[in-house]
């Protein structure tokens, strides 16, 4: 059966479309991505975590030293700029059609020469060694890598959020891609690197291991990055988009109103922007900065961690039997509250007795709250990536055009125009707790290690509280979602058809088996 032909769905001759139709057309499983392709898909999420990014703010803290006041005013200007070039990229990208399709030919090109610029970034303390926080020749080249990254990585990151949501027009099987890849990748070792990284970090920091933070950094940060890049790249060029694009391109009214007519991303855009209020530092700051000086912390935390980690792979066996049983907004709501129930009950037993400058508490207390999370963990993998997937569709559903590209930047400006102020506000909230660049690790001023237990935990769990509001006005109902893809599915084939009758002597064509 050719792919056109999957995408149909067999009506009633001019009568109505009874519910048993829309509900096989949306949870009948038609295979359109195959064996090879299913496992680059695999490859490509086990790459996006295969990294030391846990620690990437230990490295501007421990290595680089960038000045938090410098820093706060400059990240203005340079997310000024970030604002600007995410609007004509997408532009580009929503306007690009080739042979190759709309989004690959950015991933398949932009990914090498990205990789390999990338790679600057670890030797950044080898080229500006021992220097100041406020050294000018160190900032200035900082924040020039920053927007030259920061301006080629919009195109893949642009080009690839569309074309993960154009892999298969099955709604079904991309959840089970999702669930496939978050399930399998974690046996594949992409937690690994963490783990190393967290022991040798530990060795270094508390003076088992005589070697300097920054060869730590490189070595782990530059081998990291090549492998991710390689299963990366040949995802790119062994998978393909699937959903069909008008070859008509979309005019800006068009734009707009794919925009401000999207009702359910709207609304997780808004969750975001609510979300985004909060106010905190990395919970690895705190158990670093209060615990890495005399202990290995972050091997003993990924040994607590692991006694929890069979309970999130069983986590997935919950997605089937709860998308059946529950409403998308009920699943996202109703995670959201049991993860901030969750962060409360770790507050709170640090709080009681200062019981956080106590390693035995706060590591059963992380023991418990890793378990109670990972209950989850497979569920919100898998919702927070199908309700992007369903909004996208819904766009094309509602103006016959897919907008990947525009929305998800439109999205974004909103939510970077916050972080830049957030950004800057967050380097000086650092500063203003008295937080020392350079220092020996765990050798901060007690009232700034009290500060970051808070900044940790309650004070980003109370400023980011409204980001749950707008999830309770999610729109699209088990009904109305199994309607929609249904008249999509009829949509895309009678699109099809038209495009391949235009053509000459398509009517000698061979039918596709």
């Amino acid at each position: 059966m050719s792919e056109q032909e999957k995408t149909a769905v067999a009506t009633e001759a001019g009568g109505a479309v009874s519910q048993e139709q829309l509900t096989q057309n949306i949870f009948r499983s038609y295979n359109y991505v195959g064996t090879k392709e299913t496992l680059a898909y695999l490859f490509n999420d086990f790459s996006n975590s295969f990294n030391i990014g846990g620690y990437s703010e230990r490295f501007v803290l421990d290595v680089v030293k960038i000045d938090f006041g410098i820093s706060a005013i400059v990240g203005l200007f340079t997310g000024a700029w970030d604002v600007i070039n995410d609007t004509f990229i997408s532009a580009i990208v929503d306007n690009t059609r080739t042979r190759l399709g709309k989004f690959r030919p950015y991933l398949v090109l932009m990914q090498i020469p990205m990789s390999l610029i990338g790679l600057l970034y670890w030797f950044l303390p080898y080229m500006f060694p021992d220097s100041a926080p406020d050294y000018m020749p160190k900032l200035i080249f900082w924040y020039l890598f920053g927007v030259i990254t920061e301006t080629a990585g919009t195109f893949t990151g642009i080009a690839k959020g569309g074309y993960m949501s154009t892999i298969t027009p099955n709604p079904n099987e991309r959840v089970r891609l999702i669930t496939l890849a978050e399930l399998l990748t974690g046996y594949m070792g992409e937690d690994m690197p963490g783990y190393i990284f967290g022991f040798l970090f530990d060795m270094s920091s508390t003076g088992r291991w005589n070697i300097k933070l920054r060869t730590i950094f490189m070595g782990m940060g530059v081998g990291c990055a090549v492998i991710s890049s390689i299963f990366t790249f040949w995802f790119f060029l062994v998978t393909k988009e699937r959903v069909p694009q008008r070859i008509e391109r979309p005019d800006l009214k068009t734009s707009f109103r794919a925009i401000f007519t999207n009702y359910p991303m709207l609304l997780m855009c808004l969750s975001s922007f609510l979300g985004g209020f909060g106010i905190g530092t990395s919970q690895q700051n705190y158990w670093i900065d209060i615990f890495g000086g005399d202990h290995m912390i972050n091997t003993a935390k990924a040994l607590v961690s692991g006694i929890s980690g069979p309970v999130g792979s069983i986590s997935y066996a919950f997605v089937k039997p709860l998308r059946k049983r529950f409403s998308a907004k009920a699943i996202w709501v109703g995670s959201d509250i049991y993860g901030d129930m969750v962060s409360l009950g770790f507050f709170l037993v640090g709080i009681t007795n200062n019981n956080y400058l106590k390693l035995k508490p706060m590591l059963t207390a992380y023991g418990f709250t890793e378990f109670f999370s990972k209950l989850l963990f497979g569920v919100n993998k898998v919702i927070n990536a199908d309700l992007w997937n369903q909004a996208m569709d819904y766009c094309e559903w509602k103006t016959g055009f897919r907008m990947e590209a525009t929305t998800s930047v439109a999205q974004g400006l909103i939510l970077k125009a916050q972080g830049i102020i957030m950004g800057s506000i967050q380097r000086l909230v650092m500063k203003k707790i008295g937080y020392v660049q350079g220092l020996k690790i765990g050798t901060q001023d007690p009232s700034t290690k009290f500060w970051l237990f808070f900044l940790s935990t309650v004070v980003p769990l109370v400023t980011s509280g409204l980001g749950i509001v707008p999830k309770f006005l999610w729109p699209m109902s088990r009904k109305f979602t199994a309607k929609m893809y249904y008249e999509l599915s009829e949509r895309r084939n009678a699109m099809v058809s038209g495009y391949v009758g235009t053509v000459d002597g398509a009517e000698e064509v061979p039918e596709s088996k």
